[in-house]
């Protein structure tokens, strides 16, 4: 009797362990090799807008590129996006930019995300970066930007990008 209680209790041990319950895709996982979003930099996002790519950003190549953003989201033409291309902007953020992706909000909630809600998270960052407010970003305020400070390192380099490990919240290093 005691071995078939015994027998019971370790089948039942090993169903509940196969239940199942094994980490899912998008589930926390504290055994997961952490993923490398060090190579993804909050000027990134800006640097691209360097249309004559001499290492400045002015804030009217930051316009132009922005505006010509928004005219190619804009199908409709209405100076508008609707909350459907809104959301579909934003996957698309999410997967280009992964954590330095910033999400279009409708500010005023009105179901149209006009220029001036498309272009205010850039044009927000190009004024944080813009330390001698002279409406450019040179290579310097540029680099200023990235993980590791403007030490003249680049992303992933000693002191930038991924850090790893566990217990590294802040996301500062030592001598910052």
């Amino acid at each position: 009797m005691y071995k078939a209680i015994a027998a019971a209790s370790v089948c039942l041990t090993l169903a509940a362990c196969a239940s199942g319950d094994a980490p899912r895709p998008g589930r926390w996982n504290p055994n997961a090799t952490p993923r490398d979003e060090g190579w993804h930099s909050q000027t990134a996002s800006l640097v691209r807008f360097d249309a004559n790519h001499d290492g400045t950003l002015t804030k009217a190549e930051l316009l132009a590129g922005l505006r010509a953003e928004f005219n190619a989201a804009d199908t409709s033409g209405k100076n508008c996006l609707n909350p459907d291309r809104a959301r579909a902007i934003n996957e698309q953020r999410v997967q280009q930019d992964a954590s330095q992706a910033t999400p279009l909000v409708d500010w005023n909630q009105d179901n149209c995300i006009d220029f001036t809600e498309y272009s205010a998270a850039a044009l927000s960052l190009f004024a944080t970066l813009d330390k001698n407010e002279d409406g450019q970003l040179s290579p310097d305020e540029l680099r200023a930007g990235r993980p590791g400070g403007g030490q003249g390192q680049s992303p992933g380099g000693p002191g930038g990008g991924h850090r790893g490990g566990r217990g590294h919240g802040g996301g500062r290093s030592q001598g910052q």
